[in-house]
């Protein structure tokens, strides 16, 4: 539910933002108007989390701040996180990998820190 919610979270926003366009990843949307980087995503998936915890619509999670993984110097990537509120189990909430509106990934934090990322497993990277 999570994963649907910040995509049509995100498909509001780009027509308001003019971000609709936005491709996954840096590299496919270069030098596009209204492409972000994993930092801007990052950030909004976290506003749109905040949002729905505010008006009581995550029951089983709580929002966390945002973690930055840096195994190389050029391969800095930021994502958004949410806590499981039983487990306390860590998750990542990326859709800097997917064009605008599509579900993002979710992934124990600790995998995606290990940059076992699903977009890895897609190809992607």
């Amino acid at each position: 539910m999570i994963r649907r919610a910040i995509a049509q979270m995100e498909v509001f926003a780009g027509v308001l933002a003019g971000t609709s366009g936005e491709l996954g990843g840096n590299v496919a949307g270069a030098g596009r108007p209204g492409q972000m980087d994993c930092i801007d995503e990052s950030s909004n998936t976290t506003t749109y989390l905040t949002l729905l915890q505010q008006d009581d619509l995550l029951r089983w999670h709580q929002v966390q701040p945002r973690a930055q993984r840096d195994k190389w110097i050029i391969d800095i990537h930021w994502t958004a996180v949410i806590r499981d509120t039983d487990s306390g189990q860590l998750y990542a909430v990326d859709s800097w990998f997917l064009d605008n509106g599509q579900p993002p990934y979710i992934q124990r934090l600790e995998d995606w820190l290990d940059k076992k990322d699903f977009a890895e497993q897609d190809g992607r990277l």
